[in-house]
């Protein structure tokens, strides 16, 4: 199978292309390489923004069975404070990555969503059914991608499906930025750097490890799951404090976060329901978070 990965060089994408290599699948990347790094020579690297009209030239010279659409802006409060950027990251470059698919006569769309969508839900784990309530840009852009999705797959035939990650962790994670929370407390312990929790620790997370991600694009990359969306996510909460505490006895360090005033905006409480993908996909998460943040911290260690 020939795959397009987008944002490939990034912490899930170039995940992805090595998990679709081992496969046996030729990989191409596009990634503007803003925030990813080259790291597999054995996967076509095209440098370029996803709002690049030149995108359908390349994808049409490479002609992909399936895109995995990763690229995106991907920070809340970089999109409180410039939703416009935001809206052409991830609404125009997602329509853009959809017409190149479509002119390139490619199969399927490998979507990666947000657990944003849901806003503050109602029930925690958060079925896949859940009803969405963006309360970002950030949100409200990702969600954008599964409607024109949607309607790609209504008017020319483009097979989809919708990935919502949970928060992802695991080995290629930058510590810069808001959202790798675990690649930041490893960071900051391992250089003996003072860590923060805000409020009083007790909010919630539901953690996935990296790799058990790519093996659910690695599936959806069939034809297992057309037209639907899904979580992956373990169901389990655990609250900041508690990750901390985790994080510190990977890395073997003292546990001992400082306090901070709760940040405006942050949810109490997440979590996703992951069975409708071993239902749909035929996935389960199989890393439990001790093994997960082991093998992360160890990464972290043999790049220190």
């Amino acid at each position: 199978m020939r795959v397009l990965v987008t944002g490939g060089a990034g912490f899930i994408g170039s995940n992805l292309v090595d998990r679709l290599l081992a496969d046996g699948h030729e990989v191409a990347v596009v990634d503007d390489l803003s925030s990813g790094n080259t790291r597999n020579p054995d996967a076509a690297l095209h440098t370029m923004d996803v709002r690049d009209p030149a995108l359908a030239e390349t994808a049409g010279a490479w002609r992909p069975e399936v895109v995995c659409h990763l690229a995106a802006q991907i920070s809340v409060r970089k999109s409180v404070a410039d939703p416009l950027h935001d809206a052409r990251v991830n609404v125009e470059g997602t329509l853009n990555v959809l017409e190149a698919a479509r002119r390139s006569g490619a199969r399927k769309v490998v979507y990666a969503s947000s657990v944003a969508v849901y806003g503050r839900p109602a029930a925690i784990p958060v079925p896949g059914d859940a009803p969405t309530d963006p309360r970002s840009p950030y949100a409200a852009s990702k969600l954008s991608g599964e409607v024109y999705l949607s309607a790609y797959s209504a008017l020319h035939g483009l097979e989809y499906t919708t990935l919502v990650l949970s928060n992802v962790y695991g080995p290629r994670q930058s510590p810069e930025g808001e959202a790798g929370v675990v690649a930041i407390f490893t960071d900051a312990l391992l250089a003996g750097r003072p860590t923060i929790l805000y409020g009083d620790g007790s909010q919630t997370r539901d953690y996935v490890f990296v790799e058990d991600v790519v093996d659910g694009f690695a599936r959806a990359c069939g034809s297992a799951g057309n037209g639907r969306r899904f979580n992956l996510g373990t169901g389990v909460q655990t609250t900041d404090r508690e990750l901390h505490a985790f994080v510190a006895a990977a890395a073997g360090t003292p546990d001992e976060p400082g306090l901070a005033p709760a940040r405006l905006g942050d949810l109490p409480a997440m979590a996703v329901d992951p069975e409708p993908a071993r239902e749909g996909l035929g996935w389960r998460p199989r890393t439990d978070l001790a093994t997960g943040l082991k093998a992360t911290v160890s990464w972290a260690l043999s790049r220190s």
